[in-house]
């Protein structure tokens, strides 16, 4: 099979428009590209960055063979000279971005390009849906991993999810927020996520009897056994079946029964009644697991309930981020080179939401005492903050709502990941991401991490910032 080649992984209109600027012979001017998000899925108080090395991996691969070029040529709309400047292309772009795992809020640059605008513009899509499709599914996991209290979370997800790229990646992306293994075994392959499963209800049915199958099961896996206990009666069969197994089985081994799996039902009712009679029979180790359509919201209410439950399979609406389709990353242009000089650029919009905020810029982090996050703060590239000196905050929208900090941290978020086309940036380990992640949501309020009606965290602008918006939308609002 030929391997596959993701370069034509683009809108049309990228090329068209890329073979438009060769004709003015405009494409080497440099442009200056945001990658940011409007609102944050289910109402939600932040999001997690994830999906930069795949970027990184599609920009170090960005090349156009013959035959792309040939199905190029046969579309007969663009200039042939265009066709051979894109036959030995090669990136020459900077781009920042911040680290995967980092908290992320509406309206600020996640990664910027800065390069020939040609160039710029190829790589819109491809950017676009690798960090729309892992941060929605990142985001969504750290919801649910946050609403199970320190239990653990397991993607269950490999079979419904929108094709296997979105499988593999989903996977990834859940783990980078927390989750703690996978259903998927190509993922522990690919990237180490531990793989996790147990028996389907197809395992139990094909036996001539529910303990024939448990004893097959325990007796093939002593050290790992964890049995799906409601493929007929839970508390009738599938309960006092699993103890016999402990009894008969294993305890002549002596090994211990792991779990048991509970895939339906009224799972507060079952999980308590199952822990009483697993209890009672001496197997207080023994874990209880679950699955079943569970989202952050049922998983909290379970909680809340008092259920039993010592981690949680989910499936499908972690997997497809089934509350929330879209992610709403935008590609948006800030500025362009004018005679040596960068010149802002700015999109107005009634709707106040998709006014873009203009400029080649910078993020930075404001850390408390504590070492919680205060605030982000954007400025531009060649602004910095003296961490020495109070610092004036105020919200960009209602200038008036301010506050002067001070004994704070401060650090910038967009480092740089390619300079003129070569690759800067280590990249770290998915375990490292995931560390990183874990620590970085650790610095949130709880405030902000709250499910419904969060605290919606400051965003700010630099003086200079808001000043340069604010007569940008004066000049092009005459």
């Amino acid at each position: 099979m030929k391997k596959r080649n993701l370069s034509l992984l683009m809108d049309f209109y990228e090329l068209t428009m890329a073979n438009g600027y060769f004709k003015d012979k405009k494409h080497e001017q440099i442009a200056v590209f945001d990658v940011f998000f409007r609102s944050i899925p289910d109402e939600g108080g932040y999001a997690i960055f994830a999906g930069l090395e795949q970027v990184i991996d599609y920009i170090k691969n960005l090349r156009f063979s013959k035959d792309e070029i040939d199905f190029l040529r046969s579309k007969h709309i663009f200039n042939e000279s265009f066709l051979e400047y894109l036959s030995t292309f090669e990136f020459n772009c900077d781009v920042y971005a911040m680290k995967e795992g980092t908290p992320i809020f509406p309206h600020e640059p996640i990664l910027v390009v800065k390069g020939p605008i040609l160039e710029c513009q190829l790589i819109e899509t491809m950017i676009l849906l690798t960090i729309n499709h892992q941060s929605l599914i990142a985001t969504k996991a750290a919801r649910i991993v946050y609403a199970a209290q320190g239990r653990g979370v397991l993607e269950f997800g490999a079979r419904r999810a929108h094709g296997y790229d979105a499988s593999i990646y989903g996977a990834r992306a859940a783990y980078i927020s927390g989750v703690v293994g996978s259903s998927n075994t190509y993922v522990d392959f690919q990237y180490k996520i531990p793989a996790l499963g147990t028996m389907a209800h197809s395992y139990v049915q094909s036996y001539d009897s529910e303990y024939e199958a448990f004893k097959s099961y325990a007796l093939t896996y002593p050290d790992n056994a964890v049995l799906l206990v409601d493929t007929y009666n839970t508390l009738k069969q599938g309960l006092p079946n699993a103890i016999k197994i402990q009894k008969e089985v294993l305890d002549p081994l002596g090994k211990k029964l792991r779990g048991i799996r509970l895939d339906s039902g009224d799972l507060t009712y079952l999980t308590k009644e199952a822990r009483k009679m697993l209890d009672a029979a001496g197997m207080k180790d023994t874990k209880i697991t679950v699955s079943n359509s569970l989202d952050e919201y049922l998983i909290k209410e379970l909680i809340h309930q008092g259920a039993q439950i010592d981690s949680f399979g989910v499936g499908e609406r972690l997997v497809t981020a089934r509350s929330e389709a879209v992610f709403g990353g935008v590609f948006k242009l800030a500025a362009i080179e004018v005679n040596g000089e960068l010149v802002s650029k700015i999109k107005i919009s009634d709707n106040v939401q998709k006014t873009t905020i203009p400029g080649f810029k910078q993020v930075y982090r404001f850390y408390d005492e504590n070492c919680m996050a205060e605030a982000d703060v954007m400025t531009l590239f060649s602004e910095s903050i003296d961490a020495t000196k109070p610092y004036h905050l105020f919200d960009p929208n209602f200038p008036w709502k301010s506050k002067d900090i001070e004994n704070y941290t401060v650090k910038p978020l967009l480092i740089p990941i390619f300079e003129k086309g070569k690759l800067v940036y280590e990249l770290p380990s998915l375990e490292a991401i995931r560390t990183y992640a874990r620590q970085e949501h650790e610095r949130l309020w709880p405030e902000v991490l709250r499910l419904e009606k969060p605290h919606e965290y400051y965003v700010d602008l630099s003086k200079e910032l808001w000043d340069l918006k604010q007569n940008l939308i004066r000049q092009y609002k005459k």
